[in-house]
């Protein structure tokens, strides 16, 4: 285990973390493989009341909106995290990040949406250990109607 204190980090932040999300169907919302790997299931932007943010971005939602959205989604993942392995410490190191926003066809700012996540993780662990590879990509729907949905592998301690 490294010094760094990821959990600190996050409480210096003054952000609360929602609920953790349960399955809402047949899969986990995270699996560890070979005790070295976290896999996070696709999340959405739940709030602490355990409502979801709605709406597609450059029709409902602004662009400053759907990265706001996207950082609710990066804290109901750390949610996910600290129900699962106990502490944020755990996690080494985000190796990537898939960002799925729900926007109109003309909408071109994906990656700053999911910047709303990756600041986050940056905050969270660092600018070495919480930035790895991401895919920041428009869809046309996404379940609920919600504005962003993130998926993310981690390498843990």
């Amino acid at each position: 285990m490294s010094t760094y204190n990821a959990d600190e980090q996050f409480e210096k932040l003054g952000l609360t973390l929602p609920p953790a999300p349960a399955a809402l169907g047949v899969y986990k919302p995270a699996l560890v493989v070979d005790g070295k790997y976290l896999y996070l299931s696709g999340h959405g932007p739940l709030k602490d009341d355990k409502s979801l943010i709605i709406g597609r971005i450059g029709e409902d939602l602004s662009m400053d909106e759907g990265k706001q959205a996207a950082q609710q989604v990066g804290l109901a993942m750390l949610a996910t995290i600290k129900q699962h392995l106990g502490s944020l410490n755990k996690v080494k190191r985000l190796i990537k990040v898939l960002g799925m926003v729900n926007c109109t066809p003309d909408f071109e700012k994906h990656p700053y949406v999911i910047n709303g996540c990756s600041e986050l993780f940056a905050a969270v662990w660092g600018s070495d250990n919480g930035v790895g590879t991401r895919s920041a990509v428009g869809f046309g729907s996404l379940p609920d109607n919600i504005p962003v949905e993130i998926e993310a592998i981690f390498e843990l301690y």
